[in-house]
């Protein structure tokens, strides 16, 4: 299963990666958009309020924080309080949201494609699984099938 679901990340994420670069957004990455969506949506942020908007882990922004910083899509400056570092779009960054905003559009209509040609849409049953696994984790549902003798003591 973790094998076909990283092909299908794979097939998406590579296309969309690939439709960035066709509308002329070089070294874009499909895991910059939770990031640049809430920047639009709230402005300067923390990492925390980013992983709380985006629902991803503080290592998975914090990683992806620094890649934008490379990419001069995003800096780092001092908030309010002195120790507060909060995240801010450059000029690169912001002139990149109207042509981000049209291919998100583009994205959602291709989503949407997609969907016609499968049993249920893809994100109701990315939800459904992520809620079924919230409620009872992988890791309980394999230990319980286990036999005793190989457990762990």
């Amino acid at each position: 299963m973790g094998t076909r679901l990283r092909h299908l990340l794979e097939l998406l994420d590579g296309d969309v990666s690939k439709s960035y670069s066709g509308c002329g957004i070089e070294n874009y990455k499909p895991r910059y958009t939770p990031v640049m969506r809430t920047l639009m949506r709230k402005g300067d942020v923390t990492i925390g309020e980013i992983v709380a908007s985006a629902q991803l882990s503080q290592p998975a922004v914090s990683q992806t924080v620094k890649d934008m910083v490379i990419q001069e899509l995003v800096e780092i400056v001092k908030g309010v309080d002195a120790r507060e570092r909060k995240v801010r779009l450059t000029h690169k960054g912001a002139s990149l949201l109207p042509r981000l905003k049209a291919h998100w559009q583009a994205t959602v209509y291709a989503e949407k494609s997609l969907n016609t040609e499968l049993p249920m849409p893809l994100s109701d049953l990315l939800d459904t699984a992520i809620s079924a696994l919230e409620t009872n984790r992988f890791q309980d549902r394999i230990q319980r099938q286990l036999p005793e003798e190989i457990k762990k003591q």
